[in-house]
């Protein structure tokens, strides 16, 4: 008798807990920020400064040389993107 309730209680807990996990992970899948969906996914872009950037993510910047130098970001011999040494901001 006491395995039946102790069994039951545990398919209780089964079914009421695959719903919870298939919506956190549903929660989480939107809070990618775009990672996966081909949503923009946010983020900034400070003049002088590289930090935490990758500039496959603002191509809007990055893909345009005049623009990227109007942030104070000059393409280096090898391609990598540095700040200007003249870049004031």
């Amino acid at each position: 008798m006491r395995e039946n309730k102790l069994f039951g209680a545990l398919a209780i807990m089964i079914t009421l807990g695959v719903p919870a996990i298939s919506s956190a992970t549903l929660f989480e899948s939107e809070r990618d920020n775009g990672r996966n969906s081909g949503k923009e996914r946010g983020g900034y872009v400070s003049p002088c400064s590289l930090n935490g950037v990758n500039p496959a993510y603002h191509p809007e910047i990055f893909g345009n040389p005049a623009v990227a130098r109007s942030y104070g970001f000059v393409r280096s011999r090898d391609g990598t993107w540095q700040v200007s040494s003249s870049c004031r901001h």
